[in-house]
């Protein structure tokens, strides 16, 4: 099926820098009104639609939150607001509170500077690509103009009380009742962002000693020299606390990178490798069964298949591996990146539910993460960003097409070659992994070259 073309949404809502189009105070007003009134004409609602609002410690949160609900109330809409919450949080709680939809305010990763709305449907889903576009086309039409409701309708914002208490309380429950954490260490980065309160909480009542960082966020500072994307700084702490794991979130907390007890990185795909041997053995894995991105690395399928664990690829992009886990019946799978998705516990990636899932392997086992990290052995892999002034078309010429074709022809079996254009960069990416490094690495320099020749 044709993905419909969409203009303002990118692969995670949409997102940019504050105060340029896309990411201003009109079009977050604009989106608002658009889905209030999208509820309306789908749902055949004898009410007002009810849209939960939260947000990251980004400086540009509040002004955003402001305009988005604006737009839902003057398009006849009620907003929940629930403040600071991590995107997980904040899709949990949409579910959780019966409402229509979920609109969080996050740029996930991103420096303050940036922002992004991202929407969840009433079960606490991301929204598929017809229903974005269908967002689009609302926002661009001028007849939502001329459709206001009348004075007596308009809507009015509610808070919701202690909804980050929900959210610890509706994380804790995802361990195991016959678990706790008591005489484990933990390094947790929040990254000032999103997780600083609710995180912190989760471990320590589940018992575990835990050292916090990236707990002060002051607008400014989300994922500023902490946090998913400077592991380096939560593995120093876990050498010097001595500790059993590190978790490094990102901003929005939907993914987190976790260390052994050494300070090393263990990839995601390693984690994602774990989690479904342990459902599979707890016979809780359906159809035996995982999604996983394009990326995900080919250890990961080579080391699914002596588990007779089979993985279903997906594009990248966390909403599509939910997209494929509900079509197919699944129940886990998730991102090379940290965004693990438990089925059976949320409908989103969730950075301290993965490093939960995984403190229970490590309980139940009675091994150190680095021991079990060691079942899967990852090949090696080149990801080249190849910077190119149309990155669609770029990818698509026939020159790049062939030498991709080639390339492909001489690996065969023994490696994967990935061509594929940025949905928020202007690059092409470039993919290369198998089992000799030399080979790959000169593979992936080749098509680099000819992509940045040809366009």
């Amino acid at each position: 099926m044709t993905t419909p073309t969409r203009l303002l949404f990118g692969t995670d809502g949409i997102r940019g820098v504050v105060g340029r189009p896309p990411m201003t105070a009109e079009t977050a007003m604009s989106l608002g009104r658009a889905l209030t009134f999208l509820l309306k004409e789908t749902k055949g609602l004898n009410r007002r639609p009810k849209i939960v609002v939260g947000k990251d410690t980004r400086l540009s949160g509040d002004m955003l939150a402001g305009a988005v609900s604006a737009g839902v109330m003057c398009q006849g809409g009620d907003v929940y607001l629930a403040e600071t919450l991590p995107t997980p949080g904040l899709a949990n709680l949409t579910a959780s509170t019966r409402a229509d939809a979920g609109l969080v305010i996050s740029a996930s990763h991103n420096p303050y500077q940036d922002n992004g709305l991202k929407i969840f449907d009433g079960q606490g889903y991301k929204l598929p690509d017809e229903t974005e576009a269908r967002l689009e086309s609302l926002m661009a039409d001028p007849q939502l103009n001329q459709n206001r409701p009348p004075a007596e309708t308009v809507g009015r914002a509610w808070p919701i009380r202690d909804a980050v208490g929900r959210y610890v309380v509706a994380l804790k429950n995802t361990f195991p009742k016959t678990m706790d954490l008591d005489g484990l260490t933990i390094v947790l980065d929040c990254a000032n962002g999103a997780a600083w309160k609710s995180a912190p909480a989760v471990f320590e009542e589940l018992g575990a000693t835990v050292h916090v960082l990236g707990a002060q966020p002051d607008g400014y500072n989300i994922n500023r020299g902490v946090g998913s994307l400077h592991p380096e700084v939560c593995a120093e702490k876990v050498l010097e606390f001595r500790a059993d794991l590190g978790v490094a979130l990102d901003g929005d907390a939907d993914r987190a990178i976790l260390l052994d007890h050494r300070g090393e990185v263990v990839d995601g795909d390693q984690i994602m490798f774990l989690c479904a041997w342990h459902l599979k053995k707890k016979k809780l894995l359906t159809h035996n069964t995982i999604a996983a991105t394009v990326m995900s690395n080919m250890g990961l399928e080579r080391a699914l298949e002596k588990e007779g664990i089979k993985l279903i690829r997906t594009n990248v992009g966390d909403r599509y591996v939910a997209e494929v886990l509900r079509k197919e019946g699944l129940n886990f799978g998730g991102e090379k990146s940290g965004h693990l998705i438990f089925l059976d516990h949320a409908t989103t990636g969730d950075g301290a539910l993965a490093a939960l899932q995984t403190l229970a392997i490590m309980k139940t086992t009675g091994c150190p993460l680095r021991d079990l990290a060691t079942r899967m052995t990852l090949f090696p892999q080149i990801l080249l960003n190849v910077p190119v002034a149309q990155p669609i078309q770029a990818a698509k010429l026939p020159e790049v097409l062939k030498k991709e074709k080639e390339l492909k022809s001489r690996l065969g079996r023994q490696g994967r070659v990935l061509l594929r254009p940025s949905g928020t960069e202007p690059v092409v990416r470039v993919m290369v992994e198998g089992e000799r490094e030399d080979l790959i690495k000169e593979m992936a320099q080749e098509l680099a070259q000819v992509v940045a020749a040809a366009s």
